[in-house]
C-alpha cells in the first residue's frame, strides 16, 4: 500500500476547492474554502441551452480547472499539470507523485466513482488522491460525498478515461509553494477585480450579469421546455443549492470570501460588494425554491416569481461587481 504521510483529508463543499485545500495544506498553507474560491476568481454565471440539451443549464462558476490555474498564478505556486491519452502513462504519472510523498489532484468523470451518490456524467469533477493499494484508490472528495473515500482502481481508470463535455485527458496535477510567496492581502484586489471585469463585460449574452438577465427571461418557459417538469425543475434547483456549490449557486462562498477580505482590507467598495452579495445569496436560494416548487406543483406563477427574482439578481450583482471593480483605483 502507498499512502502519502500527513494528509489532512477534510472535505469541503465544492470539489475543486476541496482538492486544492488538500494539496495546499500538505504544503503548509491552510486557507478557508471561501478564500480559495475567491483568490481563484471562481465566481461567474452561465445560462446554457441548445437543441441537443434535455434541459437548460445554470452554472455559477468559471470553467473546471480555471480556478486552479488562477489560484496558482495569483499565489505564485508551481502548478505541474500532466495529460495523456495513454491510461498506462496516466497511472504512472499519479503513482510517481504518490511515491514521492505528494498528494495529486485528478480531473475525471464523477459518474464512474463507486461512492458517488448521484450518477450523473460530469467530466469536470476534481478529487485529491493520497494513496492506493492492490484494489482501491484512496481519495478526498467533498463533504457531501464522504470526505475521505475509496473507489476501485478499475472505476478510477474509467472515470479518468471518460470523454465528453468538460472532460480532460487523464489530467493530474500537483502544487508546490514557492520560497517567497506573495502576501495574501496583496493578491485579494487583483483576484476580485479580475473576477468583476469578466462578469461585467462578458463576450456573449449567456454569461455574467447578462446571462442572469437572460435566465430571468427564459425561466418563465421552463414548464413547457420539458416533458418531465417534476423531475427537471427540482433537479435544476438542486444543482443550484446543493450540488457542490456551497449554496446559492456559489454566492454563499463568494459572500464569505468578501467577508474575510473586509477583515484584511479597509475599503468602502469591498464592504458594498459584501453587502450586495449577502443580499444576492439569499435571493438565489429563493429563486431555487421557486423553481423547485414550480416543478412539483406545475404552477407557472412560481416561475414568474423566479423570473422577477433573477432579473433583480442581474441588477444586484452588476452593482456589486461595479463596486468591486473599483477596488484597484
Amino acid at each position: 500500500m502507498i499512502s502519502v504521510k500527513g494528509v489532512d483529508t477534510r472535505g469541503m463543499q465544492h470539489c475543486e476547492t476541496t482538492a486544492l485545500g488538500v494539496l495546499l495544506r500538505h504544503q503548509g498553507i491552510d486557507l478557508s474554502e471561501p478564500m480559495l474560491f475567491g483568490l481563484g476568481s471562481g465566481l461567474s454565471f452561465i445560462y446554457w441551452d441548445s437543441k441537443n440539451m434535455g434541459f437548460p443549464f445554470l452554472g455559477g462558476r468559471v470553467k473546471p480547472f480555471v480556478l486552479t490555474r488562477n489560484l496558482a498564478a495569483g499565489l505564485g505556486l508551481d502548478l505541474q499539470v500532466q495529460e495523456t491519452t495513454s491510461p498506462r502513462r496516466a497511472w504512472q504519472n499519479v503513482a510517481a507523485s504518490l511515491g514521492a510523498d505528494r498528494p495529486v489532484g485528478l480531473q475525471l468523470d464523477s459518474y464512474h466513482l463507486e461512492y458517488f451518490s448521484s450518477k450523473v456524467h460530469f467530466g469536470g469533477h476534481v478529487v485529491a488522491m493520497y494513496g492506493y493499494d492492490d484494489q482501491y484508490a484512496h481519495l478526498v472528495d467533498t463533504d457531501q460525498q464522504g470526505g475521505a473515500v475509496s473507489t476501485s482502481l478499475t472505476s478510477l481508470a474509467r472515470a479518468r478515461a471518460a470523454r465528453g463535455p468538460m472532460a480532460a485527458k487523464h489530467r493530474s496535477f500537483t502544487l508546490t509553494v514557492s520560497r517567497n510567496p506573495p502576501s495574501l492581502s496583496s493578491r485579494i484586489v487583483p483576484a476580485i477585480t479580475a473576477c468583476a471585469e469578466a462578469f461585467l463585460d462578458p463576450p456573449i449574452a449567456n454569461l455574467g450579469h447578462r446571462g442572469i438577465e437572460k435566465a430571468g427571461k427564459r425561466v418563465r418557459t421552463w414548464l413547457q421546455r420539458t416533458d418531465a417538469p417534476q423531475r427537471d425543475l427540482p433537479q435544476a434547483a438542486l444543482l443550484m443549492e446543493k450540488a457542490g456549490t456551497g449554496g446559492a449557486l456559489f454566492r454563499n462562498l463568494y459572500r464569505d470570501f468578501l467577508g474575510e477580505c473586509t477583515q484584511l482590507l479597509d475599503s468602502s467598495h469591498l464592504r458594498t460588494g459584501h453587502r450586495l452579495y449577502t443580499e444576492a445569496a439569499t435571493l438565489w436560494t429563493e429563486a431555487a425554491a421557486l423553481i423547485a416548487k414550480a416543478g412539483e406543483s406545475g404552477d407557472a406563477q412560481c416561475l414568474a416569481q423566479a423570473s422577477t427574482v433573477l432579473c433583480e439578481l442581474s441588477r444586484l450583482e452588476r452593482a456589486a461587481m461595479e463596486a468591486l471593480s473599483r477596488l484597484g483605483e
